[in-house]
């Protein structure tokens, strides 16, 4: 078993509410993690991934607030002081995420480049 060690992002507490929601409904994985992570492509570069998914051998795993969290260590140097907060506004509902390692975002914030 992975030791969990201190996260280099952070879950505001909406975010942590709607992720524990997710995870509290009926037929959810709890063999999953709620993985972070980036890819390429998106208007600005690098995509943002946030979602469930099984931990895989080079995963780093983290402790927040009692959610089990899974990031690839490569991802840390694009990720690392980021805070993923989540939004139900009547203009924009969803996760949203503020990473200060970006030197640009596209409009809808789900794309970057550093």
């Amino acid at each position: 078993m992975e030791t969990a060690i201190s996260s280099p992002i952070k879950l505001s507490n909406s975010a942590i509410a709607e992720v524990k929601r997710l995870m509290d409904e009926p037929g959810f994985d709890a063999a999953q993690y709620l993985r972070i992570g980036v890819k390429g492509g998106g208007c600005s570069g690098l995509s943002y991934v946030l979602g469930f998914d099984k931990m895989e051998a080079d995963d780093q795993t983290y402790d927040i607030e009692g959610i089990p969290v899974v990031m690839k260590d490569a991802h840390g140097i694009y990720l690392f002081g980021m805070e993923v907060d989540y939004s139900d506004g009547l203009n924009a509902r969803g996760f949203v995420f503020k990473n200060p390692n970006a030197s640009s975002s596209c409009g809808c914030g789900s794309s970057f480049a550093v």
